[in-house]
């Protein structure tokens, strides 16, 4: 009876929230404040919704659970227990079953289908497939986020990320068109200078693209900022505070992040005025910082989400598992595991941790929203994120393997991305030599552009990254003597450290 009950109860409230998408207006009305409990529940009974239909509709993720000899989840009273669902990821499931197969009715329909791609560690493209329902609810969410952060007046969109068949570019594209002015030019300084020289100072702009990319763009750039009203939007990676201090001096005027993943939505979460205050009031209080951060290192990215759309979890390891929790995907995706660290948190968890150390809601700006929160670290599996780009040990060793020179001096090898105060970012590619080798005979210029060449290769994420870059500075690779510098700590007994 349960069962019955929520899926009669998701079922309700889908029909119930299709008028709700017509206009922004009416979409307010899913954002009201107070009803935080009503969102979870929702979630967990359209997460168990889809976890039925899925089980039923899709051969791949009947497989997958049979494999795991799973039927479905307990239930906590009317609450289904969501956590019991074994978690999916690319290795267990993306790779292990067929595109066609892990779409409803196992097959990719025949019309009203996008399809785009990312590259994962080993450069081969993983191919996503999106379906009408999902980018028409997609769209609509990306204006009435968009215009909660800049204002209803209109705009003039012009979307810098990598264009071609990845899938930030292609949908950012197909998003934004219904709502605003929009010229897509990838990541093309000259083209992006002419066009708001010819355009003019009258339009409220918004650039979106990677990070490093909008960086490069002010900092090479003839055009005096200050003059223009221009609101930042990137994703793709984190951005500190400093360098969003430094664009802000430079003229421009707003800079938010959108958290997505291609494997999932390009529009899971988003930060705004409030979020930012907060991550601000964390960069200044060590405190705040031991009350809430769950990982060392820089400080996460924080957003809001909407529960009810997504729910989302964290493993024991601290990695965030995604359930997407609207109908109509041609790929569902229950429990995803997409390897980003991160956990969420309530507005109401953080008023209490706020109260307890007798800090003031006048440090940070008032949010629209009670939604809750997510910390977002960073990627956990292994990578590091260069210009939109995520590059793993495994690239550079098949690097250093396809160079008969390098593969006979290296003993191991580690890569970084170090950022200056001003938000420069630098790829740090550091090779050990062996004991008793010499680099004395390499011509290093040469080895250096071989090197990325045969990464852009291997990786076609960085591959486009590349072209972002304003020289080869930002990339580089030194060596080190055996048992020095970044390598002095390795322990032969134990796994070696891949990533500064």
């Amino acid at each position: 009876m349960r069962h019955l009950l929520i899926l009669f109860y998701a079922w309700l409230v889908e029909l119930c929230r299709k008028p709700l998408m017509l206009s922004n207006a009416t979409i307010k009305l899913i954002y009201i404040p107070g009803i935080n409990k009503i969102r979870s529940f929702n979630s967990k009974a359209r997460s168990y919704s889809e976890f039925i239909k899925a089980k039923r509709r899709v051969p791949a993720y009947k497989a997958f659970l049979k494999t795991r000899n799973f039927s479905k989840p307990s239930f906590s009273g009317l609450v289904p227990n969501i956590h019991e669902i074994p978690e999916i990821d690319k290795e267990n499931y993306i790779n292990k079953f067929s595109i066609d197969a892990r779409c409803v009715g196992g097959e990719i329909p025949t019309e009203n289908v996008i399809i785009d791609e990312s590259s994962g560690s080993s450069g081969t493209a993983t191919n996503w497939v999106r379906g009408l329902k999902e980018r028409k609810r997609n769209a609509k969410m990306i204006e009435f986020g968009m215009k909660a952060l800049v204002g209803e007046d209109p705009i003039f969109v012009i979307n810098a990320f990598a264009l071609g068949p990845w899938a930030t570019g292609v949908n950012v594209t197909m998003s934004c068109v219904s709502f605003s002015k929009l010229k897509s030019l990838g990541p093309e300084k000259e083209k992006i200078e002419n066009t708001l020289k010819q355009f003019g100072e009258d339009h409220k702009y918004v650039i979106m693209g990677y990070p490093p990319f909008l960086k490069y763009l002010v900092d090479n750039s003839d055009i005096e900022w200050k003059k223009f009203n221009i609101t930042f939007i990137f994703g793709g990676e984190s951005m500190s505070e400093g360098m969003r201090d430094y664009l802000f001096q430079k003229g421009i005027k707003k800079a938010y992040s959108s958290l997505g993943a291609s494997d999932l939505e390009l529009n899971i979460s988003a930060e705004n005025d409030f979020t930012i205050s907060l991550r601000r009031l964390l960069r200044s209080n060590q405190a705040l910082q031991s009350k809430i951060l769950k990982h060392t290192g820089a400080l996460p990215m924080i957003f809001q989400y909407n529960p009810t759309d997504f729910l989302l979890e964290s493993s024991e390891s601290g990695e965030l598992i995604v359930t997407i929790c609207r109908p109509g995907y041609i790929s569902p995706k229950i429990r995803y595991n997409i390897h980003d660290r991160g956990h969420t948190l309530s507005l109401k968890e953080l008023y209490s941790i706020l109260n307890d150390l007798n800090i003031s809601l006048d440090h940070l700006e008032k949010p629209q929203t009670d939604l809750p929160l997510l910390l977002h670290y960073g990627r956990a599996d292994m990578t590091v994120s260069f210009f939109g780009s995520n590059i793993s040990p495994t690239d550079i060793q098949e690097v250093i393997y396809s160079l008969p020179e390098l593969s006979k001096i290296v003993n191991s090898y580690n890569l970084s991305v170090n950022e200056d105060k001003e938000g420069n970012k630098k790829l740090i590619i550091s090779l050990e030599v062996q004991k008793g080798k010499t680099t004395e005979f390499l011509d290093f210029d040469k080895i250096q552009s071989i090197f990325f060449d045969n990464l852009s290769k291997i990786n076609q994420d960085f591959r486009e990254a590349r072209k972002m870059l304003p020289n080869n500075s930002l990339t580089t690779i030194c060596f080190e003597d055996f048992g020095s510098g970044s390598f002095k700590q390795n322990d032969i007994r134990i796994k070696a450290k891949y990533i500064n």
